[in-house]
Formats: structure tokens, sequence, C-alpha cells
């Protein structure tokens, strides 16, 4: 019987998770560079490029590759065989591990986990705990999938009990537009299928753990399609089908949405057909291994020659603006779908931000001293800790959609010249933004290390006892964004699907003939 030491346990899940903090699987990073190469919308080549600009820097710094750290996914698998020279729990085990990893102080990683979720809501410290599934299997070795799951595309997670007849891929080609971007696309779309409704959500997450290889099925299809189980052939055509929308990275418009379906379904009741569908984002991180009782898991570094070398992450036509001496005048004349690279002085602040902002403001009690929105803009952000000589750690945008509701009330009182965060605008947003003649910036998901490097000062000043939710100030250099609602309410997330929606179908056509 194959005997498993607790600290080989602890320290295997340790490493994993500090591990993918800052390498993305190597299948990823082809499939995401060969995006890169065939993408025509010059936004979302742009966008793509600073996403592997961004990997490659973390390999190299070994530093997160998105401010959002996770929360931690454990698939274990014990085989029937194995003995564990420990009093702890399984939980227990994962969870030391995951405690051990987040505050390692040569990477520490954001703790994002909050305790009594429908309550107060108090984040934990250290990430704990993981949410860990165990099955019982045969053999003599312990086999664990470990994931580090991104808040922004667990938010756009779809389930749906269908009736048998329904088709999936018309059910994922309605549901995926109204996700919008907030899951920081080009990525990867896991659907489980089967079972029970939990069920069909856990098949849905661990088919996220598998390799990019929807390049080999695509050239199965064209050798030996009588060949493909159902499966293989719903996950062509839902590729195809979601690529056909425009979407694009970063929700801006182009060709590659999505870089891989995956699925995995289980046998259902007659009378039901559950479907979950869960994307991963562009901060996509899982490692495998096994336990043998010979000691902690070993895990092999990419080469840095697996990563593209990409020097450009802006296009040109960008341009420079000094916030601190801009003007509203100066915002009208910016345009949806402008790059430009910021300078001066910003603040930060999300949701746990905006709502004390709020209370505070609206019960009379008004802002801490030295807090001034009037005239400045807001960044969506929940940074890393610094390190060594660090001004801020890995500083990536969050899902702006989440601050809608405090948006009228952030311009119209605080006096707010606009934000920068990630994804789309609700309609009465972008109404907001036009009535005010603000602007809404965006930043790429996925490319939190590259930010940072743009931050050249940081200062918290105020809040402190939220932790990354506390409001900073940032002063930043050649910070690069993109004008994704101007201040005549033109919106890039609704023009750049729409228009590269009909120019896909124009180029099916041509090829088809």
């Amino acid at each position: 019987m194959t005997m498993i030491k607790q600290q080989d346990f602890i320290n295997s899940i340790a490493n994993a998770l500090q591990f993918i903090s800052y390498y993305h699987p190597v299948d990823f990073i082809q499939a995401m560079h060969k995006a890169y190469q065939a993408e025509q919308n010059p936004a979302a080549k742009d966008a793509i490029a600073q996403i592997l600009i961004n990997s490659r820097m973390c390999a190299e710094g070994k530093r997160p590759i998105c401010q959002d750290t996770g929360i931690v996914d454990v698939f274990v698998k014990i085989g029937m065989n194995i003995s564990f020279a420990t009093d702890l729990t399984i939980q227990e085990i994962v969870d030391a591990g995951v405690r051990k990893a987040y505050t390692d102080p040569t990477n520490p990683l954001r703790a994002s986990i909050v305790s009594d979720p429908a309550g107060e809501r108090k984040n934990t410290q250290d990430n704990t705990p993981a949410v860990v599934h165990v099955e019982m299997v045969r053999g003599d070795t312990v086999e664990v999938t470990v994931a580090a799951k991104g808040g922004g595309s667990e938010n756009k997670s779809k389930m749906a009990m269908l009736n048998p007849s329904d088709s999936i891929a018309d059910w994922v080609e309605q549901m995926l537009p109204s996700m919008g971007a907030g899951w920081c696309p080009p990525g990867i779309l896991g659907i489980g299928i089967g079972g029970t409704i939990e069920k069909a959500a856990l098949l849905a997450k661990e088919s996220l753990m598998a390799a990019v290889d929807i390049t080999d099925l695509q050239q199965r299809e064209i050798t030996d399609s009588d060949n493909l189980s159902a499966d293989e052939k719903l996950r062509l055509e839902i590729m195809r089908r979601v690529n056909a929308l425009g979407i694009g990275a970063q929700g801006l418009g182009g060709l590659t949405t999505v870089l891989d379906v995956k699925i995995k379904s289980y046998p259902t009741h007659a009378a039901c057909k559950p479907v979950v569908m869960i994307p991963n984002c562009a901060a996509t991180r899982h490692l495998h291994f096994t336990l043998d009782g010979s000691g902690e898991a070993q895990f092999t570094p990419p080469q840095l020659s697996d990563w593209p070398l990409i020097t450009d992450a802006v296009g040109d036509g960008s341009h420079r603006v000094n916030l601190d001496e801009l003007n509203k005048v100066d915002i009208t004349n910016w345009k949806s779908g402008d790059t430009l690279l910021l300078s001066g002085k910003i603040l930060t602040g999300r949701d746990a931000a905006h709502k004390r902002i709020h209370e505070l403001v609206t019960s009379g009690e008004g802002l801490p001293a030295g807090v001034d929105f009037n005239g400045r803009f807001i960044y969506y952000v929940g940074p890393v800790d610094a390190v060594g000589d660090e001004v801020v750690g890995p500083a990536g945008p969050t899902t702006a959609t989440r601050m809608d509701k405090y948006t009228d009330f952030m311009l119209e009182e605080m006096g707010l010249f606009g934000m920068i965060g990630k994804s789309e605008r609700g309609q009465k947003t972008v109404e907001s933004i036009a009535k005010h003649k603000s602007v809404y910036l965006m930043a790429v998901g996925g490319a939190a290390y590259l930010v940072s490097k743009a931050i050249k000062k940081s200062r918290v000043v105020a809040f402190a006892d939220l932790g990354m939710e506390a409001i900073y100030e940032f002063e930043v250099k050649d910070m690069p964004v993109t004008v994704a609602v101007d201040s005549d309410g033109n919106n890039v997330h609704a023009q750049g699907p729409a228009i590269w929606k009909l120019k896909i179908a124009e180029l099916d056509r041509k090829l088809s003939k």
C-alpha cells in the first residue's frame, strides 16, 4: 500500500499554485499566438499582443499573470490502495497548501476569498478555503489537478435544464453574447452535459483542465469525420458558431473569441438535458500532478522559447494623454476605438470602495480628507502586493459592469471625468457617460503585470482596511488603454462585434465559393 506523507501533499499543492500563477500552459500560449497571427482587427490584435507579452514577462519575473489570482479548485482522485500519513482531512491538507502558496513572501498571491458570502463578506486573508472535489478510483497513486479560477470568468457561467430535443449549440450561441467581455476572451469554454445540474457543473469545470487540442480535432474532421464522437462533433460546431459571432479579444470584435471548446458528458434522466457552460479567461491556470509516495511532485518549467517574441504591445496611431492637465474639452476629442497612453495621477476603487463612498456621501458624513474625485479618473483594480523594488504588484483591471450601479452617482455627485476598467458597460451606464460628457477607457484583462510596469508611484489614500479594495493613488506613465465609450456614447463593445460578425460572414461566403 502506498503511503502519502502530509507535507509532501501540502508542498505539492503550494508549489503547483505558485507555478501556475506565473506560467501559462504551453498549449494555451501556442493557441493564443495562433489567434494573434490570424487576427485582422488591429484593436483585438493589440489586446492579444498585450496578453502574450504579459505572459512572457510573468514567466521571466515569476509574478502573477493576473491580479485576480483566483479561487482554488482542486480535483483529487485517490487510489483505493493509498494510505495517508496524517490526521488531517483532504480539505485541510489542500487548504494548508493554499495558505502556504498565497502567503509566500517571494511571490504573494492576492487573497480574494470572503467568508459569510451573504453577509459581511469578510476576507479570509489567505485565500482559503479551496473548493475540493474528491473521488476514489482504482490504483495506488493520488492524481491531483489544481486550478486557480478568476472571478470575472466564473461570474459568466451559465446553466440550463434544456428539453431533450433542444440544441445545445443553439443554446451556447444564444448565451455567448449575453456574457459580454467580462470573462476576458479569447479563452476556453468548458461545457458539462448530463447527470444532474450539479454534476453538469462539475463536468464543465473539470473539462477546462484538458489540453488545448481543437486543431488536432479539426484535422481529424477532414481526414476521419465518420469516427468522430457526438461530443467531438458538438465541440467543432460550437467552436465555429461562437467565433462567427465576432465578439473577439476583450469584446472588441475580431476573428477569435474562443481558442477551444471542451465537453464532458454523463448519462442523464430520459426527461432531462442539464447543460452548464463555464468560460476560462486569458489567465488560464491549471496543472496536473501525481503523488506516488516517493516525495512531493516536481514541475518542469517551460522554456522561454515557448513564448513568441512580440515587442509591440500597442499599435501605431496611439496618442499620449497627460491626465493632470486634462479638461472636458480634451475628452470630447477622443473617439471610440482610439488607443491612448495615459500619464499622470489616477485614483482606484472597486466594489467595496464604491459602496463605502456612496454610504459616506449620502449619509452626509462625506469622504475622508484628501479624497477628491473631481476632474479625476478612477481605475477599477485590486492590485497584488508589491515585492522587492516594485511600486505595486500586478494590477490589471476588474470587470467594470459591477460598478455600473454607482456610475451615475460618481459622475453626477463626485465630478468624475472618466473610468478605466475591463469589458463592456450596461446601456444605462453608456447613456450616463454620454449625458455627462464623460468617457470609459478599457485596459486589457489578462495583462496585469504589463500594466503594473506603467505605474511609477502608488500610495493608499483611503479605506486601508479594505486591503486590495482600498483607494490608491497611482501615478502612471504611458498606460495603454482603448476608448471603449466616448463622450457621445459610441460604444466599441457594441459596434466592434457587430462589424466583425458581418465581416466574418462575408469571409465565410468568399471561402465557400
